[in-house]
């Protein structure tokens, strides 16, 4: 099932998505089950399918990034967050603050969680995954500088989320593709990943409480590059599906 969040125009609603006669659809899914079709997929605006209190991130989980970095192999998952301000969804524009002069992609996996999640065991870890969605985990890499991650991370559009969350992805490993501006930049699978996602939650919530719509981004492959104004970012993953996002220059800010 393919679950989203969309604005009715008179606020976020959540949906499912259907597929009819005439193509893909929205229905509203309310407190009391499926309710009216909300219009076509493809003219329904939709937002980023959850609203996470807590996004954890886990960095260095592909060998090839680690290659081409020259980063040795970790001995278990390196671990930083990201704020919630900076979820936006599917079409949203990820927007380079002014001085920023490299920002940088890194498509990626994510895992909403589904049901409250504590000190998990790598052999139940997925029952408490609502499903997979895909994401971009924008980085100010001209922040870095800062000793720690706060800027270069969570800066306001820095994690675009969608455009949905399937709660029914397959068995995987799923492939995984960033393309800019139509150019394929990054590619690999999720096999590849150093710490599979039930190891990853075992160790997140170890000393991490997860709760029901937060988000675990678990890792980018080598490839991650710079983009800039005007640029076009698509990360598609098999069996989830397809986020793109511009970039434009974020508006200075207002004097008074």
């Amino acid at each position: 099932m393919r679950l989203v969040r969309y604005d009715s125009g008179q606020g976020p609603r959540t949906g499912r998505v259907e597929t009819g006669g005439d193509g893909d659809v929205v229905r509203e899914l309310g407190p009391s089950g499926p309710g009216a079709v909300a219009g076509r997929l493809a003219e329904v605006v939709l937002l980023a399918p959850c609203d996470p209190r807590t996004i954890v991130c886990v960095g260095s989980n592909y060998p090839c990034q680690l290659a081409e970095k020259g980063r040795p192999r970790p001995e278990r998952p390196a671990l930083f967050l990201k704020a919630p301000n900076a979820v936006v969804g599917p079409g949203e524009p990820v927007l380079r603050p002014a001085g920023v002069e490299r920002l940088e992609y890194e498509g990626e996996l994510a895992v909403v969680i589904g049901r409250r999640a504590r000190d998990l065991d790598e052999r139940t870890a997925w029952s408490h995954v609502l499903g997979l969605t895909c994401a971009n985990d924008v980085t100010a890499h001209d922040y870095r500088a800062d000793g720690q991650w706060a800027r270069a991370k969570s800066a306001d559009t820095f994690c675009p989320l969608g455009p949905w969350i399937e709660t029914e992805p397959g068995a995987g490993p799923w492939g995984l593709r960033t393309t800019l501006n139509g150019r394929t930049v990054q590619e690999s699978d999720t096999g590849a990943m150093i710490f599979d996602v039930a190891r990853i939650l075992a160790h997140v919530t170890r000393w991490i409480t997860l709760q029901p719509g937060d988000v675990v981004l678990t890792g980018s492959p080598g490839g991650v590059g710079p983009m800039t104004a005007g640029d076009r970012v698509t990360v598609e993953i098999d069996g989830v599906g397809t986020l793109e996002n511009p970039v434009a220059e974020r508006p200075a800010p207002v004097v008074h």
